[in-house]
């Protein structure tokens, strides 16, 4: 029997304990798509994390329009909305 590993990830360095936002993008091309999480924190730094995996971050940058473009160039696509932390406070 396979079991998955369901405990939490440690917070990346870039952004440990000042993450701002986070977005989910995605490939509609696949089936099911296939989905990278974007987070950047509040002194610009953003990471792609590749939840499939184990949260390895596969692109950083020290803006969010590089990852962004990044993404794009990939033809990946957001999904609408972005989850703030000051929501989650």
């Amino acid at each position: 029997m396979q079991t998955t590993n369901t405990t939490s990830y440690p917070a990346p360095d870039l952004v440990k304990n000042n993450w701002e936002f986070t977005e989910v993008w995605i490939d509609p091309m696949l089936s099911p798509p296939y989905i990278l999480l974007l987070l950047c924190d509040s002194e610009g730094n953003c990471q792609i994390y590749d939840p499939k995996q184990g949260e390895k971050v596969i692109f950083s940058s020290n803006n969010y329009e590089a990852a962004k473009l990044w993404l794009l160039e990939d033809e990946y696509e957001p999904v609408e909305g972005r989850l703030l932390a000051a929501e989650l406070a």
